[in-house]
């Protein structure tokens, strides 16, 4: 009788946004890979981000998470800030337009806050906090930040957020314009990861 062989072990992504589990695979493929970790995403309902910064609220994402799983787990909190706007959306980036109002409504309300702000003075970034908790054993949370400036229009279809209207330092096209191996190249979110992806080695390995 032959052995039963063991599938892959799992690390639950704190997050039901498909299109972000879908982007954060691309970026930690090699790590799962190595490691033998299958990353799935989140079915739970979420707890309520209280957090004043996007480390604590990628903390409370990935506590909540492996609490209820069991499961090693990591969450990201990620949003735009513009110099302008003091650092506005900031951690409220999701849902700046309000309840119910989706990633539209939130680049329509930016653009308008925006209008008369001069092209040489529309700096931003985005930002995103990668955090990693293991149930009993680990809490760490890393930063990745993505320069750039916000655009007058939309440009692209591809990405998500405020993709359209985001021109990365260095670059002639909107993020919503770069592929997505471009885009996980440079991303707030690929640097972010990146970072944590040491951290999953040192502490899931073996």
């Amino acid at each position: 009788m032959s052995a039963e062989v063991a599938g892959p072990r799992q690390i639950v992504f704190a997050s039901r946004n498909a299109h972000k589990l879908a982007e954060l695979r691309r970026i930690l493929a090699p790590v799962l890979d190595e490691l033998g970790l299958e990353l799935i995403g989140d079915t739970g309902a979420g707890p309520v981000e209280n957090g004043l910064t996007f480390e604590e609220n990628a903390l409370i994402k990935a506590r909540d998470a492996a609490e209820r799983t069991g499961l090693p787990a990591i969450a990201d909190d990620s949003g735009l800030c513009v110099d302008a706007m003091g650092g506005s959306p900031g951690i409220l980036s999701a849902r700046w337009s309000g309840p119910g109002r989706d990633d539209a409504d939130n680049v329509d309300l930016l653009l308008w806050q925006l209008a008369d702000i001069p092209d040489g003075a529309r700096a931003a970034k985005f930002v995103c906090a990668a955090a990693l908790v293991v149930p009993n054993t680990e809490e760490i949370a890393v930063r990745g930040e993505w320069p750039g400036s916000v655009l007058r229009e939309r440009h692209g279809t591809g990405g998500f957020g405020y993709d359209p209207i985001f021109l990365p330092e260095g670059e002639t096209r909107a993020a919503a314009q770069l592929s997505a191996e471009e885009k996980n190249a440079v991303s707030h979110r690929n640097r972010a990861f990146v970072a944590l992806a040491a951290q999953l080695r040192s502490v899931l390995a073996g």
